[in-house]
């Protein structure tokens, strides 16, 4: 069973973050905790995700499989989709409110 990857920040490393970012370090990126990568992740998370979810429900249509594990497994899915596309519509509206700015 995946789990989805959660990313866990304390005050220290926070306060880190923002003095790199104040002195224009390039350090944050090499460490990878740039945007890019962190986004890579969860979405290769989802993925993962769906495609177990998948899995499950073909092994319970061939006879095999536990109905707890297929359920549990669907419902994951059906929640990592739900916040995927959360996600990318409040992505698309600040896209959006961006583009409507005058300059």
């Amino acid at each position: 069973m995946t789990t989805i990857p959660t990313i866990v920040v304390t005050p220290s490393t926070a306060a880190d973050a923002y003095g790199r970012v104040d002195r224009g370090d390039g350090a944050s990126a090499a460490a990878g905790g740039d945007f890019s990568a962190t986004l890579t992740r969860a979405m290769q998370g989802a993925i993962d995700q769906l495609h177990a979810a998948d899995a499950h429900t073909a092994q319970a249509l061939t006879g095999g499989g536990n109905l707890t594990e297929v359920v549990t497994a669907l419902s994951r899915a059906e929640l990592t989709l739900q916040t995927t596309t959360a996600v990318r519509d409040r992505v698309l509206q600040a896209y959006q409110d961006i583009i409507k700015m005058t300059i």
